[in-house]
């Protein structure tokens, strides 16, 4: 990893940091809708409220997209329901490019659309998202992008968690490349040099990163 990547992905989390979206519970650990167990949480829909950060992250999406993505490589920006939508919303102003956001299901009324906006076949399409776990939804946004035409073979994020044992195999299998502007790594070095982990947290959690699937079996996750 270079490290003006390193430097990247830390920026993001202190600024994660500073609108207290990181959140550490040792007590009660956090339960996601996967079945994980987790001693950690990242709250991105905090970024929305915090126009500042919000600004600096969506410069820094930017970088990583003209960086590792290219601007000529997309022509149309989708959000994923719901959380993904505002980021997208950003990034279509920023690129001056269309912008549609996918329904994690088909609505069941009206004109039953998965995705809503024009999207024509044959489009290139970049998806957004605010964080990613174990992949499972980005391949299931991807998915519907594709059935209806269009070509998706990237997607970025705000946060990748990047501990789950089997989340980039699924991305990967799925033809989808991940860009997490931050993770976890990221969070533990910033937390734990910054003072905002105690070293309590900061022992706990890399005990988590090492060994999620130990760690999460033993606090009441699958």
């Amino acid at each position: 990893m270079s490290i003006h990547l390193i430097e990247r992905k830390n920026r993001v989390s202190e600024l994660l940091f500073e609108i207290e979206a990181i959140h550490c519970n040792l007590e009660h650990p956090f339960i996601f809708t996967s079945g994980w167990a987790s001693p950690v949480y990242v709250d991105c829909r905090k970024i929305i409220s915090s126009p500042r950060q919000r600004r600096e992250i969506m410069q820094i999406a930017a970088e990583e997209i003209d960086t590792n993505i290219g601007r000529d490589a997309f022509d149309t920006i989708a959000g994923g329901e719901t959380a993904g939508i505002p980021f997208a919303a950003w990034l279509s102003d920023y690129y001056y490019e269309p912008m549609i956001y996918v329904r994690k299901e088909e609505k069941g009324f009206g004109r039953k659309s998965q995705i809503e906006g024009d999207l024509e076949e044959g489009q290139r399409v970049l998806l957004v998202e605010d964080l990613a776990t174990d992949g499972k939804s980005k391949v299931n946004f991807c998915n519907a992008i594709r059935e209806a035409g269009a070509i998706v073979e990237h997607c970025i994020v705000v946060f990748f968690y990047g501990v789950f044992p089997t989340a980039e195999k699924i991305i990967d299998d799925a033809g989808i490349t991940l860009h997490g502007l931050a993770d976890w790594r990221s969070n533990l070095e910033v937390g734990t040099a910054k003072g905002y982990f105690t070293a309590a947290q900061s022992t706990e959690i890399k005990n988590f990163l090492d060994e999620p699937e130990i760690w999460s079996k033993a606090h009441g996750g699958i």
